[in-house]
């Protein structure tokens, strides 16, 4: 994987789109890795689109503090799926 998008918050959620939409114009794997109240971007249908056939991954502590009523679209994940991701990315871009 060329980056990985680390997010945090829900405005670097909002930074996400365009940066991923940029990636698959230009042919670079991406994935993204959500957490804390940065994973209610992954309730915009516009992101879940744009993240398609990348790898995703939420903090599934994180979906269910901020998220519980909601189906999660992506990969529910831990903290340690979040470091192998960042091991396994070239560039670590943290909206």
């Amino acid at each position: 994987m060329e980056i990985l998008f680390h997010v945090t918050t829900a405005g670097g959620a909002q930074l996400l789109l365009p940066l991923a939409r940029a990636c698959r114009r230009r042919g670079h794997a991406f994935g993204a890795f959500f957490t804390h109240d940065g994973v209610r971007g992954l309730l915009d249908a516009q992101l879940q689109a744009a993240l398609a056939d990348a790898r995703a991954v939420v903090c599934e502590e994180s979906w269910h503090r901020f998220c519980a009523d909601a189906a999660c679209p992506v990969e529910l994940g831990s903290q340690t799926v979040n470091s192998a991701l960042m091991g396994e990315a070239k560039k670590v871009v943290s909206l």
